[in-house]
């Protein structure tokens, strides 16, 4: 059985950030690492694409944070 998660879509970046190797990636990518952790959670989902980042995690109460904070 797989589990289904919803994916947060924001746009970012510039569109010349594209993928996850670029270092402002890399650095938005840590941070949601960091909040993984102290949710005791896990980053299930990252990829930016064209400036856009898109991410999950394992955790409803986090999503459901976040998605406050992006409706604000």
């Amino acid at each position: 059985m797989s589990e289904e998660f919803g994916i947060f879509e924001v746009d970012l970046f510039p569109p010349e950030v594209n993928d996850t190797s670029h270092p402002e990636a890399k650095k938005f990518q840590l941070l949601l690492r960091q909040v993984a952790e102290e949710y005791g959670c896990k980053l299930v989902f990252f990829q930016v694409q064209n400036g856009m980042a898109m991410f999950a995690f394992d955790n409803d109460a986090l999503m459901a944070d976040i998605l406050k904070l992006l409706r604000k």
